[in-house]
């Protein structure tokens, strides 16, 4: 595991719970929590209280277990808890985001993101068929829009869908089924709920 020590605490951080932080004077790697103790007390929030949660296992609709580690980050306007997965040190696989108010409790905010997760882990959206991933019966397809680094040039998104990355080669196969169809496409903000 990729790991950075904060330089504000002295302890080691995983990659993906650090920040590359630049204040007036120089560059610093901070871990969130430190991180977001900068931020607060730059930005006059005396009420925000930091908050750290222990990696959680959720079960889904197939009796697969899910760890999900979380990020809990304050910006400029706001405060965002992330729920990830980790492959190969970083985040992926299944990912959630709700975003919250500095001000509020970020219990509160943990419990939307659990009650998120749990909905998403209780749906499949593909399953295998005779002919390899086809869409489930419901006909719903809900995923996050990734960058494909496979992809020399950037030009193809690539999708995760139930926790599983789709290149866009291999979910234009799984549509060509449904020739004829019509379909529906919303995009939606991280946290948007749907």
């Amino acid at each position: 595991m990729t790991e950075a020590t904060c330089t504000s605490c002295s302890q080691p951080t995983p990659g993906y719970d650090s920040v590359h932080f630049k204040d007036s004077e120089h560059y610093r790697v901070l871990c969130n929590f430190c991180y977001n103790a900068t931020i607060a007390e730059s930005s006059g929030l005396s009420g925000f209280e930091n908050a750290r949660f222990d990696p959680m296992t959720l079960v889904n609709k197939d009796g697969v277990s899910h760890v999900f580690h979380f990020r809990y980050r304050l910006f400029v306007t706001g405060v965002s808890l992330d729920a990830f997965e980790l492959i190969d040190d970083s985040p992926g696989g299944h990912q959630f985001q709700v975003i919250g108010e500095p001000e509020k409790d970020a219990f509160a905010l943990l419990g939307r993101i659990v009650k998120k997760m749990r909905e998403a882990l209780s749906t499949r959206h593909l399953e295998e068929g005779t002919h390899g991933l086809m869409i489930a019966d419901h006909g719903m397809v809900r995923g996050i829009i990734e960058c494909d680094l496979d992809d020399p040039y950037r030009q193809q998104p690539l999708l995760v869908i139930d926790g599983q990355e789709i290149s866009w080669t291999e979910f234009g196969q799984i549509l060509t089924s449904y020739e004829g169809f019509r379909f529906k496409l919303k995009i939606l903000d991280r946290d948007d709920e749907d």
